[in-house]
């Protein structure tokens, strides 16, 4: 053994040696370390320009990684040709963390530039086993901004695989749209799922919307159901955290209508449509709907056709469109009136599942106040102190804006829609409008398998709002730019029949600005759109001819549009015509059925044949004025409403087959419509299957 003052001089003249190599090793560490602080893996959190100016100080081990962290600081910034700048100049040879991220990247560009389909194939690519924590949740939150809110089963995936890495907002978030996904799912969709038998979390999922479409009729039943699906799927997501929608069941109460208001312009230019609203409105209060109606004057089964005779009809329907299309201020466009077929069976949601009309409640009390003779304020200030415990309208449009901004704490089923819908707990929205019916055309046409619509509208101010909606709701639904071409009045048209012109069917694009165009945010990801203007399509943008054209015309004037484009299209052609209820009136006979032929049409049920007895009854009523027939219905419905205000409000899902359409609310309460549709074949007017 050594002695102990041998070792210390040894290990003293060591120090100065190991200092030494410390302090090298520093030295020639720094490139190594500087690399190492470069995480592609993880969050990005700064901007652009700062990684842009690491990518010029850096040395080339670096560098491509600072580029790739400035590639997506650029695309977080919506500044997607600098981004396609840098990507270009990336080197060829990358590492495969690198190669990941780079795809990740790509999908990312795709998905801002609207190229959805390249975007999933880029995804494709990706090798999700080497991704960290934090590309997981962008990559699955590629995939769900790439499916654009359609569901599927790889958009209800994404959404699982993803759940288990958020936290926060971010994952009721998740929650929310995976349920949402799951209840805009249609029956057939959800028929054709094949899952596989170790997908717990998904079989669970399914389990509870099948728990909701049993008993979401049934608030109180809907709550117990509820729990206990959270008893025996105690693990799945959405049992710990309920959809924000389901657990605002939990707190359902029903809403009273002991003293129901009625608010109407007694006196005015809208007092005749006040007048029919408020006759549906009190026949369904007093169970007249629920009496014996006389039979139709021939079954359904044996003439599909079978109308009221109409002397005047045409002299009730040409005054419609002057009345209540053009005026802003008053009930929103009650289009004119068609003839009766058989009921339409509608193509049934897995997301609506409906009830039927409200049985009628006696002791419920209705007053009726006259908007026209006092302000509105002051109508509803009665209202309230005379202790009604709802409100069912106004109904012109300024009174409902003055409503909406009152703070009223009265539920209120305005009947009408302002210019913009504000969303208040105690306020819904329901009207007539032309923008209703053309929203619901296109959801039709699209599932028809229709993808290249041309709009044939009249050149108004009527015409630009219906093609607005269409267009609006055509590129929600996934749709490609629409077509659109104006026609005058009957004068002009004949002219052009008269001169063999016909109608070409082609037509300039329609350019319509989207609510999302500012971007797409999922579970913290955002995805701007891009900041650069792109140039407007051209009528050839759709990508093909057309294969569908919707008609918006009175009677007069389909009759002579339809021969006009016979004139200019082969037969063999296979473009089909739909129409809106505007062409649709009372006393069309054989020859305009025939005319017609393969044209379809849509309708509100009650002018559909869904009751051809209240249906006559109504007409004699009005003189077979049909627009008022359809005013009629919405008293109807209006009283169905008012008696499930607080279903509609808070029932996710909550549907009612009403007499103007398949009635449900979106989450602002604003009550849709999903019509009838039907179709003139061989002299016949037949639903469309």
């Amino acid at each position: 053994m050594l002695p102990s003052k041998v070792v210390r001089h040894k290990a003293g003249r060591f120090v100065p040696v190991l200092l030494a190599g410390l302090i090298l090793a520093a030295c020639s560490g720094q490139g190594p370390q500087q690399t190492s602080n470069v995480n592609i893996q993880g969050p990005a959190t700064g901007r652009s320009d700062y990684y842009l100016q690491q990518v010029q100080q850096s040395s080339d081990d670096s560098k491509t990684d600072w580029q790739l962290l400035a590639i997506r600081a650029l695309l977080k910034e919506g500044k997607y040709p600098q981004a396609n700048d840098q990507i270009s100049q990336l080197p060829q040879q990358l590492s495969d963390v690198q190669q990941q991220e780079l795809q990740l990247l790509r999908a990312q560009m795709q998905i801002g530039q609207q190229d959805f389909g390249g975007a999933q194939q880029t995804l494709g690519q990706v090798k999700t086993d080497g991704l960290s924590e934090d590309q997981q949740v962008r990559y699955y939150a590629l995939q769900i901004a790439a499916a654009q809110n359609r569901p599927s089963l790889a958009l209800l995936r994404a959404y699982i695989a993803q759940e288990p890495l958020l936290k926060g907002p971010d994952h009721q978030s998740n929650i929310d749209a995976t349920w949402q996904a799951l209840t805009q799912m249609t029956q057939d969709q959800l028929n054709s799922l094949v899952i596989n038998a170790n997908e717990n979390t998904l079989q669970g999922w399914l389990d509870l919307l099948n728990t909701w479409h049993t008993n979401s009729q049934d608030p109180q039943m809907l709550k117990a159901a509820i729990k206990d699906w959270q008893t025996r799927y105690p693990q799945n997501p959405g049992a710990k955290t309920l959809p924000t929608q389901l657990s605002q069941v939990q707190n359902f109460t029903k809403a009273s209508t002991s003293t129901i208001a009625l608010l109407l312009p007694l006196n005015g230019q809208a007092q005749v449509f006040a007048n029919a609203i408020q006759k549906g409105f009190n026949d369904a209060k007093n169970g007249v709907l629920n009496a014996p109606q006389p039979a139709p004057a021939a079954p359904a089964a044996t003439d599909a056709n079978a109308q009221p005779s109409a002397p005047q009809a045409g002299d009730a329907n040409a005054q419609q469109p002057a009345d209540a299309n053009t005026a802003a201020n008053t009930v929103v466009s009650p289009a004119m009136a068609g003839n009766m077929p058989p009921q339409t069976e509608q193509p049934q949601s897995a997301a609506q599942p409906a009830t039927t009309a409200a049985q009628p409640d006696s002791s419920a009390q209705v007053k009726v106040y006259d908007t026209s003779s006092q302000p509105i304020a002051q109508v509803m200030q009665q209202a309230q102190q005379d202790g009604a415990t709802i409100v069912v309208g106004p109904l012109l449009k300024n009174d409902v804006e003055s409503v909406v901004n009152s703070q009223t704490p009265l539920n209120v089923l305005a009947l009408n829609e302002p210019e913009q819908i504000q969303n208040h707990p105690n306020i819904c929205y329901f009207a007539l409008s032309p923008e209703d019916e053309a929203r619901d055309a296109a959801h039709h046409i699209y599932e028809q398998g229709k993808r290249q619509p041309l709009l044939l509208v009249p050149r108004s101010s009527y015409g630009d709002r219906v093609s607005k909606a269409f267009a609006q709701e055509w590129q929600q639904l996934g749709g490609s730019t629409v077509l659109q071409q104006r026609f005058g009045g009957v004068s002009e048209l004949k002219q052009g029949i008269n001169s063999g012109a016909g109608i070409a069917l082609s037509g300039t694009p329609l350019t319509v600005e989207q609510p999302q165009s500012a971007g797409v945010a999922v579970a913290g990801l955002t995805i701007p759109a891009p900041q650069t203007t792109t140039p407007a399509p051209t009528a050839d943008a759709s990508g093909g001819s057309v294969d569908a054209v919707y008609i918006v015309a009175s009677q007069d004037e389909l009759q002579l549009i339809k021969p006009m484009i016979a004139m200019r299209t082969s037969s063999r052609n296979n473009i089909a015509l739909y129409a809106s209820s505007r062409s649709a009136q009372a006393g069309a006979g054989p020859d305009f059925r025939l005319e017609m032929d393969g044209l379809q049409f849509s309708d509100i049920p009650l002018l559909s044949g869904n009751n051809p007895g209240l249906m006559q009854q109504a007409a004699k009523s009005f003189n077979n004025d049909y627009s008022l027939v359809r005013l009629y219905a919405m008293g109807i419905d209006a009283w169905t409403l008012a008696n499930h205000f607080n279903q509609m409000r808070q029932v996710p899902g909550f549907a009612i087959d009403g007499n103007t359409g398949k009635l449900s609310a979106d989450t602002d309460c604003v009550i849709n419509r999903k019509l009838a549709w039907n179709q003139y074949r061989q002299g016949q007017i037949v639903p469309v299957q």
